[in-house]
């Protein structure tokens, strides 16, 4: 093999990276597509939500695979699908082809998640035992916002904006499956492997979850709309065509998240997703003044806060749930977050389509915004009041 521990790491933590820089990829042309094949946001939140579903569905199925069949070969097959799925969107010449790309490449990427993150838990270095779940949490939180700014860049200023950006992400992760094919096995591998999904929220956790579910909820959905809407709603804003303003309001959530995770992740976990929900529902009440007031620079504000409030209180949501949880049942919790979190980046997302496309984007907007104004400070208040009484 040619890379040693060390390199091997980071070639995982890059791949995970890419996975994510992909997914984000589409979301500056999603407004050009439907202009080009004259399709409703109604219809553009649709193509956005079969990739969470299907992101969902693989990780549900395929999520432990690579503690038995070994990390190499789940990333390989991911990284074949990836690169199937960019050749779908390279060849796409209508809606019904965005809907094929989007769905190979949340399966990709949904089997890729659980192998990735495993794969950097086993190759942390030692004398760095926090890094693993550090790039786990962060890292592809941060490739989402670069990958929607690097995809609005070139979509705005370099000739053949439909292919481009797609060009350069299928030679990385050409890159990559070459990279990952000589490498180390990272994982001991067990026998008996189980496809069957594990599903569930043990009774001593189940006040706690219920109780954070509209923090979970509302953070998930921001994104879901950023990623699907957001770049027409900025550019609306701003009452500019420029590309760029999308993708600038995608980096500001994502990264100003992410970067908001490393700064909290000594935090009590309590501390973290009180603060943190504060902080989302504040930014989301300035989202929604920025809105009515048809304001684009309190917008990019109020995104910058929102998005100093979804790292921490994601962080604090994912570790007060699973500290709480039994050794046994910590696999079945997290698969029951993960639900919830896909579940709200994807179908709220086509409500504020189907909105948008009968009341108009703007107003779809308002009623979105406050409507996860209440649901964010319903959690925080529920939290509250139950971790009082623990």
């Amino acid at each position: 093999m040619l890379f040693g521990r060390r390199a091997s790491f980071w070639i995982i933590a890059t791949t995970f990276g890419l996975f994510l820089f992909a997914a984000a990829a589409p979301s500056p042309l999603y407004a050009v597509y439907a202009g080009l094949w004259q399709f409703s946001a109604g219809a553009l939140t649709e193509v956005f939500a079969v990739y969470a579903v299907a992101l969902l569905v693989a990780l549900l199925f395929t999520g432990s695979s690579s503690d038995f069949v070994g990390r190499r070969p789940i990333i390989l097959v991911a990284l074949v699908i990836q690169l199937a799925s960019i050749v779908l969107f390279l060849v796409a010449s209508g809606i019904e082809w965005l809907f094929a790309a989007r769905i190979a490449q949340g399966i990709a990427t949904g089997i890729a998640t659980g192998a990735l993150g495993a794969a950097l838990v086993d190759l942390q270095p030692p004398d760095n035992p926090a890094l693993a779940s550090l790039v786990n949490s962060a890292g592809p939180i941060l490739s989402l916002g670069i990958g929607a700014l690097a995809s609005a860049v070139l979509v705005q200023y370099v000739p053949d904006p439909l292919h481009l950006v797609y060009w350069v992400t299928l030679f990385a992760f050409i890159a990559a499956l070459a990279a990952v094919a000589v490498m180390p096995e990272p994982g001991a591998r067990r026998s008996g492997v189980r496809w069957a999904p594990r599903i569930s929220v043990e009774r001593a956790v189940r006040r706690e979850f219920v109780a954070t579910l509209p923090i979970l909820v509302a953070g998930w959905a921001v994104a879901g709309f950023y990623l699907s809407l957001g770049p027409s709603l900025a550019s609306q804003l701003a009452a500019s065509s420029n590309r760029v303003l999308g993708g600038l309001a995608i980096f500001l959530l994502a990264d100003i998240g992410a970067v908001a995770i490393v700064i909290t992740r000594a935090w009590a976990t309590t501390r973290a997703m009180i603060v943190g929900g504060i902080i989302l529902g504040a930014g989301l009440v300035v989202a929604v003044a920025a809105i009515a007031l048809t304001s684009p620079l309190l917008f990019f504000a109020a995104t910058a806060l929102t998005g100093v409030g979804f790292g921490p209180a994601w962080l604090g949501v994912l570790r007060t749930l699973v500290a709480l949880a039994a050794p046994t049942a910590r696999a079945a919790l997290l698969a029951a977050v993960f639900v919830v979190a896909y579940l709200a980046l994807a179908l709220p997302a086509v409500i504020a389509g189907f909105l948008a496309t009968r009341i108009g984007l703007h107003d779809a907007a308002l009623w979105y915004g406050a409507g996860l104004v209440v649901l964010t400070f319903a959690g925080v208040l529920s939290t509250w009041v139950v971790i009082r009484r623990r």
